[in-house]
């Protein structure tokens, strides 16, 4: 007899197979026929209009804290994500000694906007190593996770303070080298690191990894190649401005020296600027020429991250604004009033130097989220062209006018710039190169900010209803097979006899993402963005229902996904 059965549905399995009528059974987490299923079951879902796919697997989320006060891992697992990847780009919150949990809250709060109380009250903070940090989550996940060992967290642990401004001397390297391999022997999937001049730590500081020598980074990809089912991943700055030959180098360099796939974040397309997408492929084009795999990680919708000129942004990051940024909130605003300084910050904003960041210097294409004065009232909802135009001033004058009003809380969302057909062409050409990945929503990060991990059901309600660049079928596989292939997680991925029973049911006609709202559910009283899923009728993790008809169970039927007994090693120049 079957634990399950899910029946009438049309069964899209992740293979990129053309949909079939099928029924799925499953016993003991694993699916176990599909076709035409005689058998009873204990449990019979009617998929009637349904589309039968695998869970989606994100390969880029950071909810390594999360976890601890939403083991559900939302709003990932409302929209079918049943497999996903934390600690990347360096990032992670062990190995830790007591003393230096302080200084990775801090860092974590800064460079993946995790607000600091929840950090501080939402997290236990009980564990030393990396195996400890893995138990501390496994058998309490709603999602089945795997967690790559972060170069910050090595440093810190083996350095203390010295991680910051100094190189590694070689006893250090070699502490730090067995203390990966501890830690990826414990179940750590691999190493991350970021190299990328954004990141910077809770003191202003630029984190640790950015300090490694190139040395040191390649012996940390060597020891990766020792184990079983590893892999790299990494962010510099090259995926904003362009890489430079040095970094194309390093990528290749990186990938050789740990003989494992390296994936970097995040891959932005814009049709105003084709050579910088096709120079950025090139540079897994030329790693791939060396004998190593490199693939870029690129979204397939647009995720809306809103700025603010009180809390950490991306406009914080626009050349010597931290001058201005940094000051305490009366001093800022005092600046910000000052005619001189402004024309001074619109100037550099606008600079060759800003480089992709001179996008956020089109002022007039903010639109106006929630206010807080009187001053401001009705705004919301306007763009700062328009406002600009009634009031006969320029745009910059009128933005700053506004968040001035609202001593410098005012939200604001800027317009997307790269919605044009042209730029969404060149993403679906994007998404058939073999070095390129679907994914990066930095899920569990930046969580007043943005919202990405709604992109699952984004992808298919544009598939389906939208601009219909690919086929259903291509569309699944490249949110299910293919990431899962990318880390070579075991039996997961595909609606196949004998793999895990992770399946998402979800109506063709009506899958969506709601509208984004801002929820005050973090503990320590802080707000993050949040969406809702349209359409998504059933969840299955390891043939558990987590959620139902749009509805969490409750249950947590997730694991932690350890190197080498959950994944296997994808050879390089992998074929995927």
């Amino acid at each position: 007899m079957l634990d399950s059965i899910i029946r009438g549905g049309t069964v899209v399995d992740g293979t990129g197979a053309p949909a079939r009528q099928a029924d799925v059974g499953i016993r003991d987490g694993r699916v176990v026929e599909i076709g035409k299923i005689k058998d009873e079951a204990a449990e019979t879902i009617d998929a009637g209009g349904m589309i039968v796919a695998p869970g989606f697997v994100d390969p880029h989320t950071h909810y390594d804290a999360q976890l601890f006060w939403d083991p559900a891992a939302t709003p990932s697992n409302l929209h079918g994500v049943t497999s996903m990847i934390a600690g990347n780009c360096g990032f992670t919150l062990a190995p830790v000694e007591p003393e230096d949990a302080d200084y990775l809250r801090r860092m974590m709060a800064k460079v993946e906007g995790m607000p600091l109380p929840a950090l501080e009250t939402g997290v236990p903070w009980s564990w030393r190593s990396f195996g400890e940090y893995l138990d501390a989550v496994d058998n309490r996940v709603g999602l089945n996770v795997g967690f790559l060992v972060g170069h910050c967290a090595l440093r810190r642990n083996v350095m203390g303070a010295e991680a910051i401004g100094n190189e590694a001397s070689p006893d250090q390297l070699a502490t730090m080298t067995h203390l990966l391999e501890d830690s990826i022997a414990a179940g750590g999937l691999g190493f991350s690191t970021t190299l990328s001049f954004t990141h910077s730590d809770g003191d202003g500081q630029p984190v640790g990894s950015r300090w490694a020598s190139d040395e040191e980074v390649l012996a940390l990809c060597r020891a990766v190649s020792h184990h079983e089912g590893t892999t790299l991943e990494y962010v510099t700055s090259g995926c904003l401005r362009g890489f430079s030959d040095d970094e194309v180098e390093q990528m290749a360099a990186m990938t050789l020296a740990g003989r494992r796939p390296l994936n970097w974040n995040v891959l932005t397309i814009d049709s105003k600027e084709p050579q910088r997408y096709h120079d950025q492929v090139g540079a897994c084009e030329f790693a791939r020429d060396q004998g190593g795999t490199a693939i870029a990680l690129t979204m397939p919708t647009l995720v809306e991250m809103n700025m603010s000129f009180r809390n950490y942004c991306a406009l914080f990051m626009l050349p010597d604004w931290s001058h201005v940024m940094s000051l305490p909130i009366p001093e800022r605003v005092a600046k910000l009033r000052d005619p001189a300084v402004r024309q001074w910050m619109n100037e550099k904003a606008r600079s060759p130097e800003a480089g992709v960041f001179s996008r956020l210097a089109s002022w007039g294409r903010y639109q106006i989220g929630d206010t807080y004065s009187a001053a401001n009232e009705g705004l919301k909802g306007r763009v700062v062209s328009d406002l600009a135009e009634r009031a006969n001033k320029g745009t910059f004058d009128t933005l700053l006018d506004i968040v001035i009003n609202d001593e410098l809380q005012t939200i604001l969302w800027p317009l997307p710039s790269d919605s044009d057909l042209k730029s969404w062409q060149l993403r679906a050409e994007a998404w058939d190169h073999p070095l390129v990945l679907v994914g990066g929503s930095d899920a569990g990060a930046h969580l007043d900010r943005m919202c990405g991990a709604p992109y699952t059901t984004s992808f298919l309600a544009d598939t389906l209803r939208g601009r219909q660049l690919i086929s259903l079928e291509r569309c699944v596989q490249l949110m299910t097979q293919a990431p899962a292939q990318l880390f070579g997680l075991r039996d997961r991925g595909e609606l196949r006899e004998g793999y895990h029973a992770d399946v998402v049911l979800f109506d063709p006609e009506k899958v969506a993402t709601d509208e984004v709202q801002l929820v005050k559910d973090l503990p320590g009283g802080s707000a993050r963005l949040f969406a809702d899923a349209i359409g998504v009728q059933r969840v299955i993790v390891n043939g558990t229902t987590i959620v139902d008809d749009g509805v969490q169970t409750g249950a947590l039927p997730g694991k932690v996904m350890r190197s080498g007994r959950d994944t296997y090693t994808v050879p390089i120049p992998a074929d995927l």
